[in-house]
């Protein structure tokens, strides 16, 4: 069985349901990769992109977003590569009321075993106790 890459599109049509019709079409597909009669994957950049979109446009909180990014992590039939990492990521995003992409970051960090970020951002980073920011 060949498998089929998902797009972010594919993922805010299902989570919005701003196009009925779409989100049917995807519900329909997830639920034939959920029976073992399709496999799809996608990845943390896609990932990242429909945390944008739901944040940028259609204005949701993390605290929505966070639920969201879980469930799509957890679709039978859907590999998502480096989906541990945003499983952590979603994590800190949510509890640390950091940006998703600090939280990637803190996340690739720590499975690295690295302490120390070079950044000027005091903001969200400051909020991860694990690591040192550092200005060059």
């Amino acid at each position: 069985m060949k498998t089929s890459f998902l797009d972010a599109d594919i993922f805010i049509r299902y989570l919005t349901n701003d196009e009925p019709a779409k989100a049917d079409r995807v519900e329909r597909l997830l639920d034939q990769a959920a029976k073992g009669k399709e496999r799809l994957m996608t990845t943390e950049m896609v990932l990242a992109e429909v945390v944008w979109v739901l944040e940028s446009f259609y204005k949701l909180e993390n605290r929505a977003i966070g639920p969201m990014v879980k469930a799509i992590l957890a679709t039978p039939g859907l590999e998502v590569i480096n989906g541990a990492l945003v499983e952590k990521a979603i994590e800190m995003y949510m509890q640390r009321n950091i940006d998703f992409i600090d939280g990637y970051i803190a996340a690739v960090m720590e499975r690295h075993h690295v302490e120390e970020i070079f950044s000027y951002d005091k903001k969200h980073l400051a909020r991860i106790t694990a690591i040192q920011r550092k200005e060059p």
